[in-house]
Formats: structure tokens, C-alpha cells, sequence
């Protein structure tokens, strides 16, 4: 089992190269639970969240299975592409957080970049 330690570091670790690169770009932070998943454009600068979705909302409730598979997380990251758009970004950061970019979060990303966001 990995300690909360270990997770706080990693997470850190991906949020100052996060920093470092991100220049005026927003961020685009995923949270994963072992039931949903969620997704946030946030523009760091004025601390304002620009688009969220999550597997929660009604719309898509009603299509999936589960709000915690690869087939879920594709379709938060195509709603997520969707409303950012709508929002006017086209370029945003990837936050992972603590989480491998694996299965679900890469799931999420690779449709939003199918989307039209760009990493």
C-alpha cells in the first residue's frame, strides 16, 4: 500500500514541473475516486475554474455503466474538450496529480486530446 507520505511528494513532484512549464496556460486537474472521476480547467493566475466535468452529472449518468472505467473517463475527457472550447482554451497543462498516467487518466486525455485540446 503507498503511504500518504509518498503521494503528497508525487504529487508535488508533478505540480512544480507543472509550474515550470505551464507558462500563461491553465491547468487541466484530474481527481480520481474508486467511483467517479473528475475534471477541472482551472486558470491558476486568477483562481478560477474555467469548465469541470465529472462522471456524476446527469447527462452522462444515464449512458454509463459506471463511473469508474476507461469508458467513463473517455467520455468526461470528450465533455471536458467540449466545454473548454465553449470557454475559449485550446491549450491547457495536464495535471495528473499523484496519479500514473495509466488507465483512466490516460483514458481521459487521450479523448480530450481527440477533443481538440492541446497539451
Amino acid at each position: 500500500m503507498v503511504s500518504k507520505v509518498s503521494v503528497t511528494r508525487r504529487a508535488g513532484r508533478v505540480r512544480r514541473k507543472i509550474k515550470s512549464v505551464a507558462g500563461d496556460r491553465p491547468r487541466l486537474s484530474v481527481y480520481r475516486s474508486s467511483k467517479n472521476i473528475y475534471v477541472q480547467i482551472i486558470d491558476d493566475a486568477k483562481g478560477h475554474t474555467l469548465a469541470a466535468a465529472s462522471t456524476l452529472e446527469k447527462e452522462l449518468k444515464g449512458k454509463l455503466k459506471t463511473g469508474a472505467d476507461v469508458a467513463a473517463a473517455s467520455e468526461v475527457g470528450r465533455l471536458i474538450a467540449e466545454r473548454a472550447k465553449k470557454a475559449g482554451v485550446d491549450k491547457v497543462v495536464f495535471d495528473r496529480g499523484a496519479y500514473l498516467y495509466h488507465g483512466r487518466v490516460k483514458a481521459l486525455a487521450d479523448a480530450a486530446r481527440e477533443g481538440g485540446l492541446d497539451f
